[in-house]
């Protein structure tokens, strides 16, 4: 899409947006890595009997919740704008975890998790959109690749606190955590804005649909009539494949790898060094990422995080120095979290803003699928082949695949028409 050079820079600034971004996808990430934290004493819970397929059952029915979060959040993030949406996920989370916390027996503790999915899936969507919306164009990739390394740091804080309190305090005690998202919901109801300045403005040439001057956020069938339409088809279902093949490794990761490296003959303290270890690695590779995928190299950097993704798990699955199983935990982490956060930032930067939401939304929706199959696949896989080292391969299959969706993508051509809201969060892609 060409850009206005002069265009005037109104709406939210890139930096509140991707520091609130960063806070709101830490708290995320700290709901999303706890189930991994706390697994290794929910398999010791001396009353609740859970087993290596409960835990892939709770994980799953997370990712259900995310999938459900995902694909009506996206959407009214296009519909309502971003910040009611937003405060609604924030305090829904917020509840649910509250819940966990409060659990006392396995069903209702599986309950709190499928409703703890809702508000997860539900807030990374309408987190990238928003940071998107306001990110300058040079530095498109680094805006939202920096907001989305709160998903890691927040499982760094899981990891840290699981391994100072547990298995000491009743894992529990990890989820009244919850009381931070409700308190950041007035604070997004104060600096993000009701609704971005390119949706108000959008007009109908920025869609592929014929008829008057409306704007496509208008109608939910309409937008994903778009994204199912000529221009957007083969770029919207590889983006489905893809971020399914990376959801597979993201919550097959942070629901298994602390309980995979007690299997393999490490402690919890040391399986959890591994997944801080992860955790950093995450944070680091997305931001270089990032800034190599600003200079136009999208496309490749997010092939090689898959494909880094696989070689980790390979290094993992046998013995190796200790220092060296550490590296490997942290490109294991780019691998998955961080080539996780370069799969949307493509999407984010390949769809206008009346189409941006929906676009993450479904991708992220579908591609939960992944998410809901990864910890029960895992879990099969270590039922099925007694090898220590069976779970670890199981990532690899999803890493190789989401390589070659990738690497089969092309960024579709939107029209050329702009609004000065447009240039400061639209930006020609080349992958």
């Amino acid at each position: 899409m060409n850009s206005i050079p002069n265009a005037s820079r109104s709406g939210p600034r890139p930096g509140p947006a991707v520091a609130l971004g960063l806070v709101i996808l830490c708290i995320e990430g700290y709901a999303l890595f706890i189930l991994g934290a706390v697994g290794p004493s929910l398999l010791a819970h001396p009353d609740w009997e859970v087993t290596k397929s409960t835990l892939g059952l709770l994980g799953g029915l997370t990712a259900l919740g995310m999938l459900i979060g995902s694909i009506v959040a996206g959407w009214a993030g296009d519909v309502f704008g971003r910040r009611l949406p937003m405060t609604v996920s924030l305090a829904w989370l917020s509840v649910s975890m509250l819940l966990s916390a409060t659990a006392g027996d396995l069903t209702l503790f599986a309950a709190t998790r499928l409703l703890t999915g809702v508000g997860i899936g539900a807030l990374f969507p309408l987190v990238i959109a928003y940071v998107s919306d306001a990110a300058t164009p040079a530095r498109h990739s680094l805006h939202v690749g920096t907001a989305t390394t709160g998903l890691a740091i927040g499982g760094i804080i899981t990891a840290v606190a699981g391994r100072t309190l547990l298995p000491g305090w009743d894992f529990r005690a990890l989820f009244l955590f919850g009381i931070v998202p409700l308190l950041l919901v007035p604070v997004v109801y104060r600096i993000v804005p009701a609704m971005p300045q390119e949706q108000q403005l959008a007009p109908a040439s920025l869609t592929d649909e014929p008829g008057p001057n409306t704007p496509a956020r208008n109608s939910h069938k309409s937008q994903l009539r778009q994204l199912l339409g000529p221009m957007y088809r083969r770029s919207t279902l590889l983006f489905w494949a893809a971020t399914f093949s990376g959801l597979v490794i993201v919550y097959g990761a942070s629901t298994w790898l602390p309980a995979l490296m007690v299997e393999a003959g490490y402690g919890l303290g040391t399986s959890l060094d591994f997944s801080i270890a992860f955790n950093i690695g995450a944070v680091v590779g997305t931001v270089g990422a990032a800034l190599i995928a600003d200079r136009g190299a999208l496309k490749t950097a997010t092939m090689v995080g898959f494909g880094l993704a696989a070689v980790a798990m390979i290094i993992l699955s046998t013995p190796q120095p200790r220092v060296l199983l550490l590296l490997a935990s942290a490109v294991a982490g780019f691998g998955a979290l961080g080539t996780h956060a370069l799969v949307n930032i493509y999407i984010a930067h390949s769809h206008p803003a009346t189409l941006r939401g929906t676009a993450l939304g479904f991708s992220l929706g579908v591609g939960r699928v992944g998410a809901i199959a990864g910890p029960s696949y895992v879990a099969a896989v270590t039922v099925l082949v007694s090898s220590s080292s069976a779970g670890f391969y199981a990532f690899v299959v999803p890493a190789v695949l989401g390589a070659v969706l990738i690497g089969l993508q092309r960024t579709p051509r939107r029209p050329t028409t702009a609004t000065p809201a447009s240039t400061r969060s639209e930006a020609p892609l080349t992958p």
